[in-house]
């Protein structure tokens, strides 16, 4: 199977849109010689120890959750431990892909593989994703004469070619007009020079439609409430951990009753704060996060970073599987696991 196709059907289970305008998703290393993809190795990061282990099963595809290139680079150069492992990518032409975000934002991805570790119930996004539509804008304004609307019309196609117009004729001409973000200042410069449009001008902005079920984190009524500590021992199983660390909020006990609770895997205080929920679960926070937290009454359970995140690459490996021919092997990394372990 083709690397492009493996790639399409990796879009199609999680649409890179979905990533974060910060994360760097996608294809990272692409080997100069194609060659068909046999082995795909999924990993939640890519270490010296899981390029070993890529290597040694002549492994075609890593497919890295965390991106092992993340900032620009200006060398490659094996000083540095990520390009290090760029290098032997290369070197052994191994194509490397990340999905990080895509995977969180997306429906029934990590985020709802997470939650659902407490049991069934009403789940629902907490930072919902939007469309990946274009941004556009919408300009109304006047004109007073069919040849001044041509003449503008003229220098707005100038600005964006993806003009459209609408008009209808009362008093005057009353025009609107969509465009693009890169075309909205030019286009409105344009329109500034002329007498009437400049004094009748108003911009509006088209919001870009919410994705139902895609975002990053979630927040579930569970249908049967727990106690504080039966969510522990549930998301033990769930993780196959033997520990968690907890932070119990003020005046609660392990007896306390969970009938909420917000998750959001890797590092997830940003994503969960302000959230109302008797319960937070994520992989770290820091420890004055804990305390904030902590001191509005509401239990924390952390999982160590990529704790939060690994198991569902056993569940997608089951989806990635189904969806490419017997001749691919789709492999879950031995290597992989978290850099902190409970001494």
């Amino acid at each position: 199977m083709e690397l492009k196709e493996v790639l399409q059907v990796m879009e199609q289970l999680a649409p890179l849109s979905l990533a974060e305008s910060w994360d760097n998703v996608g294809l990272l290393v692409e080997p100069s010689k194609p060659r068909p993809v046999k082995t795909i190795l999924l990993t939640n990061d890519l270490t010296d120890a899981v390029m070993e282990e890529a290597e040694a099963m002549s492994c075609d595809l890593i497919i890295s959750y965390h991106p092992p290139l993340f900032r620009p680079i200006k060398r490659l150069v094996q000083k540095d431990w990520k390009q290090r492992l760029a290098i032997r990518a290369v070197e052994s032409g191994i194509a490397i892909f990340s999905p990080h975000t895509s995977w969180d934002s997306v429906k029934g991805g990590v985020n709802d593989w997470l939650v659902g570790g407490l049991g069934s119930g009403q789940v629902s996004v907490l930072s919902q994703a939007l469309s990946g539509a274009t941004q556009s804008h919408k300009l109304e304004f006047t004109v007073k004469s069919a040849g001044e609307l041509s003449t503008v019309m003229e220098e707005l196609k100038a600005c964006d070619s993806g003009t459209t117009l609408q008009h209808s004729v009362s008093s005057g001409i009353h025009v609107s007009v969509t465009c693009s973000e890169s075309a909205l200042t030019p286009s409105v410069q344009a329109l500034l020079r002329h007498n009437a449009p400049s004094l009748s001008l108003n911009v509006s902005t088209f919001e870009k439609p919410p994705l139902p079920g895609h975002g990053q984190g979630r927040l579930s009524v569970l249908d049967q409430p727990v106690t504080v500590a039966t969510a522990i021992q549930k998301m033990k199983s769930h993780l196959g951990l033997t520990h968690l660390r907890l932070a119990l909020g003020l005046g609660k006990t392990l007896d306390s009753s969970v009938c909420t609770a917000a998750v959001c895997a890797g590092s997830g205080a940003s994503v969960l704060a302000g959230v109302k929920a008797d319960l937070y679960i994520t992989g770290e926070m820091s420890h004055h996060e804990v305390l904030d937290v902590a001191a509005k009454g509401i239990s924390i359970i952390l999982s160590d970073h990529s704790n939060s995140e690994r198991g569902f690459l056993s569940v997608f490996r089951e989806r990635l599987a189904v969806r490419l021919p017997d001749s691919v092997a789709v492999v879950v990394s031995k290597a992989d696991r978290d850099p902190l372990e409970v001494v």
